[in-house]
C-alpha cells in the first residue's frame, strides 16, 4: 500500500523488518487490495487449514475468539 519506494524502503529499514518485503507501489489502486477489498491498514485476514479467508477485519475480543474457535477445530 506504498507509493514512494525511497521512503517505503526506509520504513523497512528503521522498522528493522527482516521478512521479505512486496510492493508494487500502487497505493490504492494496487489490484490485490481491491481484489480483497482493504480500505484501511492495518487490514487482517484470518485463513482457515485450507487457505480461504473465514475473517477480515477482527479486531480485539473478537479477533481473539475467532483465532481460539479455529485453534480447536
Amino acid at each position: 500500500m506504498d507509493k514512494d519506494a525511497a521512503k517505503w524502503k526506509e520504513a523497512i529499514a528503521k522498522d528493522g523488518l527482516t521478512w521479505t518485503q512486496v510492493s508494487n507501489l500502487k497505493f490504492w489502486e494496487e489490484p490485490i487490495a481491491q481484489q480483497y477489498n482493504v480500505e484501511a491498514i492495518p487490514a487482517t485476514f484470518i485463513l482457515d487449514a485450507s487457505g480461504k479467508v473465514v475473517a477480515q477485519d477482527l479486531r480485539g475480543a473478537e479477533l481473539k475468539a475467532k483465532i481460539l474457535e479455529l485453534l480447536a477445530k
